[in-house]
């Protein structure tokens, strides 16, 4: 459905062109793009010195709460183009008890369980299906390890287009239901998203209209992404946190964050040291870990990949060189944590702070607890973790073993329990 806003299309975007991000190779915009020549992501670029003159902080400040707020820094052109579900400016909660538990006093929670789908993947999905749409795709395509898969489905039937997903037979249920509801044409692979890639890959190829919006290989779900970034810097005041702390899988999150971080500077939004950007996996697929600790530019993947954080299970994402750049450019660090320390972490911060997050969302709070045992962490940092998505999308991380009473039966008094 088409946003209505009263901006001339001709100032709605700045998009000026697209970037490789291996060799800086510039291609157009305009047309329906997917890698670059060299195989390599591309980035979309702004004229951001337009942005700097007739843009500020001030005036964004009396927009809309949506992703959109920010549409100068985004691709689509013409804002009858926009597809929204409201999609954007998600909390940036506080977590008093959480924070004196580990250890940091200064801890907060951008809350991506919010969203419309209810996972971050929702924001990459407003901006990359309502691009496509204004460049006339008629259907996009894409495996997915659940949520992604869910939030371009719901997206592209809010814009009227069709959509094909295929995802690992593992996937959480309720992501296939999502897709299912929405009318996506739906195909379980029994093999893990590399696989489900690859048949799409050969369905697109045979598709008129179709396009292969998997993660990286279209260049606008890192944009809707991005704006993660830009919503932490406002809400704390125009001011960047210490450190943040990111599940991943796919990296486009962390990739995206660095990149609204470096664009925001650029605007002179920003000033000061940026933060430290802290990638976080599970032990049982941590490739970004592995090379990081080894000193690599690229991963290698994991023979067995595997993980209760289903979402973070890529053993080989394209644009791991990206994430790798990310972390290092920022003086951050790579960690990765076990399903068990992921699934308690999880528990615990619903304890303290009655919030359910996803087990991504729980590794990265596992992290902190092990960033602040070493002493990479002091205490004394501003630190925000992302929850990429809501708990509700996983039920099965949480048993429920409690008693059942008849209907004459007594519930203790507090003397007795």
């Amino acid at each position: 459905m088409a946003a209505s806003r009263a901006y001339s299309t001709s100032r709605y975007s700045t998009l000026s062109h697209l970037e490789c991000s291996r060799d800086g190779s510039r291609h157009d915009a305009d047309v329906v793009q997917g890698t670059s020549p060299a195989g390599a992501p591309l980035l979309a670029r702004y004229d951001l010195e337009r942005v700097a003159a007739t843009v500020s902080p001030a005036d964004i400040a009396t927009r809309a709460p949506d992703l959109w707020r920010y549409h100068e820094l985004l691709p689509v052109r013409d804002p009858a183009r926009v597809v929204t579900l409201g999609e954007g400016m998600t909390p940036l909660l506080d977590l008093p008890r959480a924070g004196a538990r580990l250890g940091v006093p200064g801890l907060r929670m951008k809350d991506e369980g919010l969203v419309p789908t209810g996972a971050f993947k929702a924001r990459g999905a407003a901006v990359g299906v309502s691009r496509a749409a204004e460049l006339g795709v008629r259907a996009v395509a894409m495996p997915t390890n659940g949520n992604a898969g869910a939030a371009w489905a719901s997206y592209a039937a809010r814009a009227g287009m069709g959509s094909l997903i295929a995802m690992p037979v593992d996937a959480p249920e309720i992501t296939r239901r999502e897709c299912v509801v929405a009318g996506t044409e739906l195909y379980l692979v029994d093999g893990l998203i590399g696989d489900a890639g690859n048949l799409v890959a050969d369905a697109v190829r045979r598709r008129e209209g179709y396009q292969d919006t998997s993660t990286l290989r279209e260049p606008y779900r890192i944009e809707g992404k991005k704006t993660m970034g830009y919503e932490i810097v406002e809400q704390l005041g125009w001011r960047a946190p210490d450190v943040i702390l990111y599940p991943t899988g796919g990296g486009v999150g962390i990739i995206a964050i660095h990149k609204a971080l470096q664009e925001m500077r650029e605007l002179g939004w920003l000033t000061g040291p940026m933060p430290r950007l802290v990638a976080v996996q599970a032990t049982g697929c941590a490739p970004i870990v592995d090379a990081f600790d080894a000193g690599l530019s690229e991963s290698t993947a994991p023979a067995d990949a595997h993980t209760v954080a289903f979402g973070i299970t890529v053993p080989k994402a394209l644009g791991d060189f990206l994430v790798l750049d990310a972390v290092r450019d920022t003086g951050g660090t790579a960690i990765a944590v076990t399903d068990e320390e992921l699934l308690a972490a999880q528990h615990a911060l619903a304890r303290d702070e009655g919030t359910w997050i996803c087990p991504e969302g729980g590794a990265c709070f596992a992290a902190v607890g092990q960033l602040r045992e070493s002493g990479w962490l002091d205490g004394s940092e501003n630190v925000v973790v992302l929850n990429t998505g809501t708990g509700l999308i996983y039920p099965d991380t949480v048993a429920v073993d409690v008693p059942t009473l008849p209907v004459d039966g007594r519930i203790p008094g507090g003397d007795e329990t």
